[in-house]
């Protein structure tokens, strides 16, 4: 009999982080199906939702594949995005593409998985560094894990900007 319940059996992004001995927290999040996509549920559990951060892929017009990381409570600005990666302008890689892209699914984008596959250009925000601990996708739908920004950031040659649309309110 497997002892299933004491662990989560370790995601590809875990592994990565293991040999990089990078610290971290497995976490699980509620998920719901909405139409062909399943994201995170809001509600997760007592977990402060400015820590959860999400994972998104653009094409730039001049690099290509882009990727932002930010609060899931926040907007994106693209036009931050795009300078701070010296793009004229960014857009979102269509939901039709996204596994090609990355080789993940909607909801699954990780920065750890996506630079160690592809190293696209990563862009953090910097509410990140201030906050210390952050909980990014470990690859799975549901699944997270919570490290140090400091400690991605070094692993996926991220640099943190300030990519948060102004005035957003949720």
């Amino acid at each position: 009999m497997s002892k299933k319940k004491s662990k989560l059996k370790k995601t590809q992004v875990e592994q990565i982080l293991d040999k990089n001995d990078i610290p971290y927290q497995q976490a699980e999040f509620l998920t719901v199906q909405d139409g062909d996509v399943r994201s995170m549920k809001v509600d997760h559990s007592g977990v402060d939702e400015h820590t959860i951060y999400k994972t998104l892929v653009l094409t730039g017009n001049v690099t290509g594949p882009v990727v932002g990381v930010l609060p899931i409570d926040c907007h994106l600005d693209e036009k931050k995005l795009a300078k701070v990666s010296g793009n004229k302008k960014v857009n979102m890689v269509p939901l039709k593409d996204l596994l090609k892209t990355t080789g993940y699914v909607h909801g699954a984008n990780t920065p750890v998985g996506i630079y160690e596959k592809f190293q696209y250009p990563i862009y953090i925000d910097e509410s990140a560094r201030e906050q210390g601990e952050i909980y990014v996708s470990s690859g799975k739908v549901g699944r997270s894990v919570k490290l140090n920004a400091e400690d991605l950031a070094k692993l996926v040659h991220a640099e943190f900007s300030d990519l948060q649309q102004a005035n957003y309110e949720g």
